[in-house]
């Protein structure tokens, strides 16, 4: 197992995406930031199920970053409780994940 993340958030529109991942890449918390979309979203929200179009953030970074990504999506997201789920990379190719590390910052 390695310390990289794959973080997953979502947004309502393409401009808040790419708003998020330039901040990130900018920040050095990812070192890369996928927007996939518009995907559907289907979802319980406050008691009732809703059907939303929205796009996909798969964020790129490293070990103990995930703290910083997690503040720094909550500080630009419009919404009230954005998703941010971070998933561990069991393995990857050792270049990639070497450049992945060299790309996001250390803790401080």
């Amino acid at each position: 197992m390695t310390e990289a993340r794959v973080v997953l958030s979502t947004t309502g529109n393409r401009d808040e995406a790419e708003k998020i991942a330039r901040a990130l890449v900018d920040a050095k918390l990812a070192a890369c930031v996928n927007i996939v979309g518009p995907i559907r979203s289907i979802y319980r929200w406050e008691g009732k199920v809703e059907n939303a179009e929205e796009f996909l953030l798969l964020v790129k970074t490293w070990g103990e970053a995930y703290e910083d990504v997690e503040e720094m999506i909550r500080e630009l997201h419009s919404y009230e409780l954005p998703e941010c789920i971070a998933l561990r990379v069991e393995r990857g190719s050792e270049q990639y994940l070497e450049w992945l590390e060299g790309e996001v910052k250390e803790e401080e």
